[in-house]
């Protein structure tokens, strides 16, 4: 038998129809479950318990536990996850990810899948004409197939190992030496998943070799714990770009993966025959005699270790927690600001889950702009030259990171919009450019409000009590809109929707206020009670914050759901 170039890239073809067929059905879960996924995700509590659950649910319903892991960093960088909450996810996602392993070993060896996936893409095709819901449930289903399908290339396309001495002799020489030969499978393992960043396609090659005796079910268990392994560097490449808190959520990934490797070496040989022995008492047989029955005691296998695993380092997540803290310190006392990344890294990505992150982003940028807008009131009762120019620069500092802000979260968007997402899906990552825009917007307008209180200082232009307290009432008037926004950011659509009311109430009285001091202004001018440039700055002032009540409320109503151009 002669496997060339032509067979290397049949067997090169039929992994990717196995990972395309995997993404597509991944991808597509994620857009049917929608805003249901996102909410579950946020439901998380401290409880490493509930996080464990989180994370085996997650990882089972969209089928990658890279993806669940790439997202875990994006959200722990955004600061939605603490590293206790990330690390309970993980243990869960471990668990989560062997049930890709049974799909393979039930179906994959005891059906024809052939058989399955054409009728599947028969069901598929008439979905995916239909509405955008429907679509998403004919795209999954049409991944399913074609995962299938691949499986099942995969299963032809591997050589006929027999027919080469040479590779059974090489098998040979590495085996028999006890946990060097473990190690070393173990390595190959890890450099096969790097390479393909997939546990679940090198898991699928495994579990053909070892079904055709190609490999004996302790090297297949030996490669096993190497995917565990290889499988972290997605999480790793994901939060190269992230903050201190991703990168720490990655390498928690790493460090606990690699400590359940550890801990399984040293019970290696005694789980391998636990499970030859449970298998032979089931009346199921013996994996380490007939290697049809090694794909059921390698998926037992591998279920088996990531449960030990957990059961390792789930009572210990505090001090696991403050280890990685330890390894990776924060580069100041200071909190890192988190920022938006997109994560490129891996094969898998979770673009339907980025928005949760862009919300909460969103959210911290209303949270800046309010800082901002509160130096300007500070600016007005500051006599200190010294200190007043120090809440300039500030002002200014601000103005410039607002600027970058939105630039990195529209940057986000586009990146995630670019992506297949759901209809609806879209819709938000527009109705969240436009928030964005509106949030940038007030940020301008404080600047502007910075440089001309600096302005009236230099011309020694003073306003007169009256002035001061009306610019103070505007300033409550406006503050209260900030916070009437936020709490709609931080509680939703739902939310935004059901208190418009509200929002509209609030710009009103803006307005209405800005009118009657318009109005009041003039009539002052004319009777020659005031002077003109003290006049001239309370109503750009008045007016300015005006225009910051329209910005506020276009968020809510985008917030809201409403259309906003």
């Amino acid at each position: 038998m002669e496997f060339g170039i032509y067979e290397i890239l049949t067997l090169i073809g039929s992994l990717c129809l196995f990972l395309f067929g995997m993404k597509l059905m991944s991808e597509n879960i994620q857009k049917v479950a929608g805003d249901s996924l996102r909410n579950f995700l946020g439901s998380i509590t401290s409880s490493p318990f509930m996080g464990i659950f989180t994370g085996l649910t997650v990882t089972a319903i969209i089928q990658s536990s890279s993806a669940v892991t790439v997202m875990l960093v994006s959200f722990v960088n955004a600061g939605l996850l603490n590293l206790t909450q990330a690390v309970g996810v993980i243990m869960g996602a471990n668990i989560g990810t062997t049930i890709t392993g049974w799909i393979i070993t039930i179906l994959g060896f005891e059906l024809e899948l052939a058989e399955i996936s054409l009728p599947l893409i028969a069901l598929s095709f008439p979905l995916m004409m239909s509405g955008s819901r429907f679509r998403a449930i004919g795209e999954g289903l049409l991944g399913f197939a074609v995962l299938f399908m691949g499986l099942e290339l995969i299963k032809d396309s591997v050589p006929d190992l027999s027919q080469f001495p040479h590779y059974f002799e090489a098998v040979e020489a590495i085996s028999g030496h006890g946990v060097w030969s473990i190690v070393t499978f173990m390595l190959i393992g890890a450099v096969i998943v790097a390479v393909i960043q997939s546990s679940s396609a090198g898991m699928a090659l495994t579990l053909v070799m070892s079904y055709n005796g190609w490999i004996g079910f302790y090297e297949a268990a030996a490669l096993v714990l190497g995917f565990d392994l290889g499988t972290t560097l997605t999480a790793n490449l994901a939060a190269l770009m992230g903050n201190r808190q991703a990168k720490r959520a990655a390498f928690a990934h790493t460090v606990f993966n690699l400590v359940g490797v550890i801990a399984v070496l040293f019970v290696f040989t005694p789980l391998i025959n636990g499970i030859n022995e449970f298998m032979i008492a089931s009346d199921i047989g013996s994996p380490k005699t007939n290697s049809e029955l090694v794909p059921i005691g390698l998926t037992m296998f591998h279920t088996t270790f990531n449960v030990f695993n957990t059961l390792v380092v789930v009572g210990f997540v505090k001090h696991f927690v403050r280890l990685i803290e330890f390894i990776i310190p924060l580069r100041s006392n200071k909190t890192e600001r988190p920022h938006l990344e997109y994560f490129n890294s891996g094969f898998l990505q979770a673009a339907e889950l980025s928005i949760f992150q862009a919300r909460r982003e969103t959210r911290k940028f209303a949270e800046l702009s309010h800082r901002m807008f509160n130096f300007i009131p500070a600016m007005i009762i500051e006599t200190d030259k010294k200190e007043f120019e120090e809440i300039k620069e500030r002002v200014s500092k601000y103005e410039e990171i607002t600027d970058r802000v939105e630039v990195e979260i529209t940057s986000f968007l586009v990146a995630v919009s670019k992506r297949q997402v759901s209809d609806i899906a879209a819709e938000e990552v527009r109705r969240i450019r436009l928030s964005c825009s509106e949030i940038e917007k007030i940020g301008d307008i404080c600047f502007k409000m910075a440089t001309l209180l600096a302005k009236k200082r230099e011309e020694k232009v003073y306003f007169t009590p009256a002035q001061r307290s009306e610019l103070f009432e505007m300033f409550k008037l406006t503050n209260d809109a900030f916070e009437h926004v936020m709490e709609s950011l931080d509680k939703g659509e739902a939310f935004a929707r059901q208190n418009l009311s509200r929002a509209t109430e609030l710009e009103a009285r803006i307005n209405a206020f800005r009118d009657a001091a318009s109005d009041a202004v003039i009539e002052d001018i004319e009777k020659g009670t005031v002077n003109v440039k003290s006049s001239f700055y309370y109503n750009k002032l008045i007016t300015s914050c005006e225009k910051i009540g329209d910005n506020l409320y276009n968020v809510a109503e985008s917030v809201a759901g409403l259309n906003v151009e």
